[in-house]
Parts: C-alpha cells; structure tokens; sequence
C-alpha cells in the first residue's frame, strides 16, 4: 500500500475499517480513497464490506440522520430532495476530456484538466464536519465475465442506501479480481447542507465524468439521478470501455416473453427513448422480467448473452396503480426494505404520489414541506401532491414475475432486440429487420420520438433518438454504431432487430390499439425468432400476417382484431418513411461527422427502393401487396 496515505487513513478510520480495506491488497483503491479522504477532508472514515450488520448500519444511519424518515409499513422509508435537486442536471453533467480525444457536437464536455480543477476546488473540505463511507459494489454478477467492480466515498447514507438496494454488494468481487486496476471509482459530497438537510450549493452543483481515469465526482446534490454514481454515471464509462474492449453496454431492459404452448422463455432486450413504452414492455403482465434499464451484453462461448446490470429499480412512481402496474404497485405495498423520494407522506404515514387511482389526503408533508390541497410555490403555481419525478427504490427480488436467470453468472441467451419509437402516422405497431445491418441502420439508428402537447406543448416534433441512447454515449456516436454493426457479425447476424410503435393512430386521430396490444406484438415477435409464423414483406423488413394475428389477439388478450385495422396499422406509408430517413440522415450529417458510410448508403438505397414502389402501388402500400421483385 501506497506509504503516502498510510498515517492520513490510520488516523480517520478505525482498525476494523483500516483493517478491511487493506485485506483487499488494492493499491489503485487505496490509493483512490486516500487522494478524496484528503481532498475531501471527512472528520471520519467507515469501510464497509459485504455484510448484512454494515449495510443495515448505513440504512438506520440515514434514519438518524434524517436523510431518511420511516413510513408506516416496517422497512419503508422516505428521502426528500431539495426544491432545486429533483432531476437530473444534464446541463453539468459534463465528460472531461482531454484535447486529444474527439467526442463529436452531441455529448456534453469540458477540458480535462479544466474541469478536474473545478470539481475538485467544490470537493475540497466538502466533507468537513462528516464522517465519509466507502463502499464496494458489483455491476452485473459477482464472479462473471459481466461484472464490474466500483468504489464509492460517499458523505451521504441516503446514496449508500439506495446503491445497496439498487447494486450487488462487491467486497468479495474486489477480493478475488485478478485484475486489480479494472474498476469504476466514485466521489460524492452532497456539500453543505441547510437546515432541512438538503444540498444548499446547487449553483456549484457539477457531475463530471472522467472517462481517462474511469471515475466521476459529484458534489453539491442528493437526487439519486445526480449523486448515485453506479446509475448512469456508470454506464456512461462502461459503454467506453465496451467500444474498447469489444462488447457492448446497452440503455435496453431484459425480459422473457412465456410462450406457454411450446413451455419456453425466449430473452429480448428492448431500447425505447422516454415515454415510448419501455416499462410498459418490460413489465407485460404474465412475463418475466430480468432487468428495467440497463444491459451488458457480450459473446460468451459464441452466444449473444445479455447481464442485468442491477439487482433493483429507481423508478418514476407517477402513474404506478393497482390497474396498470400491479406487480409493482403489490410490492410497494408490502412491509420490507423500499425507498420513496418526494411522495407526499400523509397523516397516515403512508406514501401517495400522481396517479395512483386512490383516494389521496388533503394534507401531509412532501418536497415543499408541509402541504395542503391548494398550496401554491412562490411563483403561484399549484403544488401537487408529489413530484411528477417522484421515485421508488426496491430490490429485483420484491418483484413476483422476476425471471428465475435474473442473477445467473452467464446471463441469458439474447433472442431478439427491440427498438420502440413513437409516432403518429408512419411506423407500423411490430416489425422485424430482414438482417441485423439494417436492423441497425433501419430501426436503431432512425428512432424518433414524437412530441405531445400534453408534454411539452407542441404536438407532433419528431425529435432524433438514435439507439434511445444518446445521452449516455461516452465517445464518438459514429464509431458506437460501427461497434453495434460489428457486434452481430460475430453471431452470424442471427438474432432477429425488431421495431415497435405503440403510439400509430388512426384517421379519428386515437391510438390505433389498445395498451394490452403490445402483449400480442411481443408474441409475434416470439414466434418469428424460432422461425413459426410467415411474414409479408416490406421496403423495411417483415410484418406479420393477419391470419396469425388475429387469433393472438383473442387468445392473449380477448380482444377481437378486425381485417380493417390490420390493414390499417400495417399499410406502408411511403411519403412518411422518405421524410424519416432524410430527417435522420440530416441528423447524422450535421451532427456524427464519422457516421459510417454504410448508413447513409443504406438509407439511399432504401429510399430508391421506396420511391421504386411508391410507382409502382401508390403512396400507401397494403399489407403483402409489396414485392422487392
């Protein structure tokens, strides 16, 4: 161990601690925690490792400290953030990156050394007054050619909190690493604190990312989004370290569709941007679910296999009922280990949030302190009862269709990838790429999401979402999806891209189909991976046909699916799709100047093929009536 910080940690920590973090025989960890234990200048310093007894010592910490207050039901606990510290701060979450390395118009950046300047001029002494925790964290299984081991110093009990819900604990995964320098470092401060106990600084508030030295330090906030560095933090570095080492790290769920007929899981993995479906998907009911959010995915022993990062979920409780997320909305009910950030807490002590479809109380305490129906903010606008970016903290193992693989070391076999966009008039509801070159280039790379009014008022903005991932790509777009082209070439190209869209309406200018629709989509696509069901063919891949549709839709969801709006939903829209591509291709132009050719190759020669059948069958094309002969 490095001599330099020996006396400074002997002196913050206790034997047991000093003990514990020199039994790992890490030098880069030692090293790590010595250099922000003197930036950081904690009165103290806890080490924690895999134990039951140190993370139940955190959690009743936070309740001390009141970074977290207890609920009515044992085990559920409450955190509130500042007024200012409830979502993520894209504008300083920032990359440092040294002036050699180009990162291209759309990522958020600042100078290295310019911004480990700032970072750490608002990290030193932020700690002052507080006693520091390191903890050690697995992402993906302990002991896999998934995993990942990551170190966090931390002033914060809440984070540390949430991180042990939310990561597999990692000491032993230090403990055994063959390679001691492989891991991912964290340093966070929420800084000095006001008198509700919440990050007062927010103008100093910064989230850097440095992908040389693969750490990120965040001060001056408490919202998880910003301060729990293993979340997106993390898979911003691990995407970079995918691109460099030949695998991939995906913003994707894992789950597996249940085809009860022929007794079998098959594993697809879906990408959808905000507000498109993706937990809607990954939660149908009577699936399984592996992971919510993010995937690694890697070839082990030639197969396409995919790795839960996390072992719980951070989600957005705005709209979890008993109707429309009962698995959840059971779990959040139940008397064991959850984490509520800015509900209202009513009289009660129980939490409620927006759309939970219950009576709710007239009173309580939420994010602006006491509340009552009709509390206005300073600028007179009405108070809700929670934040509409509300969260919930649980653990995978709460959820009662959690997939039986969910932990395995090998991950799951990879039976299919789903791209889910939104729009109103041109992607059909399920379609699946002739091969996986334009599975990518077709349907990944052209995602878009359209705007609503209800949102963000002015409907119909189809705004670009390559691979529903732009904000999290840590170097250069164009060379990620020469990575996501590559990857497949390794299995043959055999597991089948599909694309969805939930959101096609019709001519009175509703959704086409019902939400339960997307369980009969998700069957299809099933099918088609193990080569059962026919399929038309488009300019853009293959659709399903009526025959096999309709009986899905009374067998899955008792519904009764009409010839009229199969013809409706699955016709080609020509005129639309050539504005799509030309919108993605200017997208591509003015802003991934190392696109690789063979997109802009791809999207000419699709929209030669389109125009060719526009001629020939008219501006929309029925269902079969296209041939690309």
């Amino acid at each position: 161990m490095s001599q330099s910080y020996e006396s400074l940690l002997k002196s913050k920590m206790s034997d047991e601690s000093y003990r514990k973090l020199t039994a790992l025989e890490n030098e880069k960890l030692f090293n790590f925690i010595g250099e922000h234990v003197e930036l950081c200048e904690p009165d103290s310093v806890y080490v924690c490792d895999d134990s039951d007894e140190d993370a139940e010592y955190i959690r009743q910490l936070s309740i001390e400290r009141g970074e977290e207050k207890p609920l009515a039901k044992d085990g559920q606990t409450v955190h509130f953030d500042g007024y200012g510290d409830q979502a993520r701060d894209k504008e300083n979450t920032r990359f440092l990156v040294p002036s050699d390395m180009e990162m291209g118009k759309n990522l958020n950046s600042i100078d290295r050394d310019e911004g480990l300047n700032e970072v750490k001029g608002f990290l030193k002494g932020a700690m002052r007054g507080k006693q520091a925790f390191v903890k050690l964290f697995c992402e993906c299984p302990v002991g896999s050619e998934f995993a990942i081991g990551c170190a966090q110093l931390s002033d914060s009990t809440y984070v540390l909190h949430s991180e042990d819900m939310l990561y597999r604990r990692g000491y032993e995964e230090f403990m055994k690493m063959e390679n001691k320098d492989d891991f991912f470092c964290f340093c966070h401060s929420a800084g000095e604190l006001d008198e509700n106990g919440n990050s007062k600084n927010l103008d100093k508030r910064r989230i850097y990312q440095d992908l040389v030295g693969n750490t990120v330090y965040s001060v001056n906030d408490q919202y998880a989004g910003n301060s729990v560095g293993l979340k997106k933090h993390a898979m911003r570095l691990a995407i970079k370290k995918a691109g460099e080492e030949g695998w991939l790290c995906e913003h994707m769920f894992i789950m597996s569709c249940q085809n009860q007929e022929k007794n079998r899981a098959t594993y697809f993995c879906g990408a959808f941007p905000s507000a498109c479906g993706k937990t809607a998907t990954a939660m149908i009911t009577g699936e399984k679910i592996v992971g919510d959010d993010i995937a690694y995915f890697r070839n082990i022993n030639g197969e396409f296999r995919a790795a839960n990062v996390e072992r719980g979920i951070f989600g957005i409780i705005r709209d979890v009922n008993q109707k429309d997320d009962p698995v959840i909305f059971k779990a959040l009910q139940q008397p064991q280990e959850t984490i509520f950030s800015n509900v209202l807490v009513g009289p009660d002590k129980n939490p409620y949030w927006l759309g939970m479809k219950t009576e709710t109380p007239k009173k309580g305490f939420n994010h602006s302190g006491e509340w009552y129906e009709g509390k206005k903010d300073e600028n007179g606008n009405e108070i809700p009862i929670a934040n509409p970016n509300a969260r919930y903290t649980i653990r995978m193992e709460y959820l009662d269709n959690l997939d039986p693989a969910w932990d395995d070391k090998n991950g799951v076999p990879v039976g299919g990838l789903i791209y889910g966009g939104r729009d109103s008039d041109t992607t059909v509801p399920v379609e699946e790429a002739r091969n996986w070159e334009e599975g990518i280039i077709y349907k990944a790379c052209t995602l878009e999401s359209e705007t609503t009014a209800a949102t963000l008022g002015q409907a119909g903005v189809r705004k670009p979402q390559p691979m529903a991932n732009l904000d999290f790509i840590s170097y250069s777009v164009g060379k990620y999806v020469q990575n996501n082209l590559d990857f497949g070439e390794q299995f043959d190209y055999k597991v089948p891209i599909f694309s969805t869209n939930y959101f096609l309406r019709g001519t009175d200018g509703n959704i086409c189909t019902s939400m339960s629709a997307k369980k009969v989509w998700l069957h299809w696509m099933e099918k088609r991976a193990h080569g059962e069901v026919d399929a038309y063919e488009t300019p853009t891949g293959m659709i399903p046909l009526y025959e096999d549709l309709a009986p899905m839709f009374k067998d899955l969801i008792d519904e009764d699916y009409s010839r009229e709006d199969y013809e409706y939903q699955f016709a080609f829209r020509c005129d639309e799709w050539l504005s799509k591509l030309e919108r993605s291709a200017k997208y591509f132009q003015d802003n991934v100047p190392d696109c690789p050719q063979v997109a802009y190759d791809r999207w000419n020669q699709l929209a030669e093929t389109i125009k060719a059948a526009k001629e020939k069958h008219g501006a929309t094309i029925a269902p079969g009536e296209y041939s690309a002969k």
